[in-house]
């Protein structure tokens, strides 16, 4: 019975180890940075998510001031940095702001850009003003995938649903090879504004920005995608790659270029 018990005792390491590699994910050895795999090669945009969580209260005055700020950086030609879009969550987490910015020419442009600001006395003035309304704030940069369509402005109105995914550290090639395929399931409707990685921040962050009609138009070309072959395969192959996902539907505000 005691060399039963030692055998027994011997042997589960070794079945731990066995049923563990059925569930561990083999990552092939990479000799490239993800960024030079998959960011667009033509453009060296970097581009810098904001997300706010404003007080409840000041959510009107926190918009008013951005509405009357950002414009003003985004078009002084001597800063290298566009607005992408502004945007108020509406479904998501409440009380809320996103801002993605591009800057181009990357990490050089991001530098100009944040020294010229810190000589910008409206725009100090404007952070010390819009801190006293906030209860946190966080940014990440990001680049685009090389085979999402980089973001333009666009007339609205449309509401916007930014998914965010975080995927399990070493899937980042994985996810792009699936996705570089799966985007053509999602383009008929012109609804897919971009897709990002981040860089900086919160890694191994993946985010897809679309643009929908309303809700119920969402839902139709959502479920559409599941009719056409090979999109079931896709998400099968995807999920597995991720640890947590978000989706936040997003309300522009009037200066957004993208509306």
């Amino acid at each position: 019975l005691i060399c039963r018990g030692l055998v027994s005792s011997a042997s589960r390491p070794r079945e731990d180890s066995w049923l563990k590699s059925l569930f561990v994910r083999k990552v092939d050895p990479r000799k490239d940075a993800h960024s030079n795999l998959l960011a667009k090669r033509e453009t060296s945009s970097l581009y810098k998510l904001q997300i706010h969580n404003v007080k409840p209260e000041c959510l009107d005055a926190y918009n008013k001031l951005c509405q009357e700020v950002l414009p003003k950086i985004h078009e002084e030609k001597h800063y290298p940095c566009a607005l992408v879009g502004t945007w108020n969550t509406w479904y998501g987490e409440q009380d809320q702001a996103v801002h993605l910015w591009r800057y181009e020419g990357g990490y050089p442009a991001l530098n100009e850009v944040m020294n010229k600001l810190r000589q910008n006395k409206e725009f100090t003035e404007f952070r010390k003003a819009r801190g006293n309304m906030l209860l946190s704030r966080k940014n990440q940069l990001l680049l685009e995938f090389s085979f999402w369509n980089e973001p333009i402005p666009r007339e609205g109105p449309n509401i916007y649903e930014l998914r965010s995914y975080q995927l399990r550290p070493g899937t980042m090639i994985e996810w792009g090879n699936y996705w570089a395929r799966a985007i053509r399931f999602r383009q008929d409707n012109n609804e897919a504004v971009g897709g990002f990685f981040s860089q900086i921040g919160q890694l191994y962050m993946v985010h897809h920005l679309w643009a929908y009609k309303d809700l119920q138009t969402r839902e139709d070309i959502r479920n559409a995608a599941w009719h056409k072959p090979g999109w079931d395969e896709l998400v099968y192959y995807t999920v597995p790659l991720i640890q947590e996902m978000e989706s936040r539907i997003m309300i522009p505000l009037k200066i957004s270029p993208l509306q």
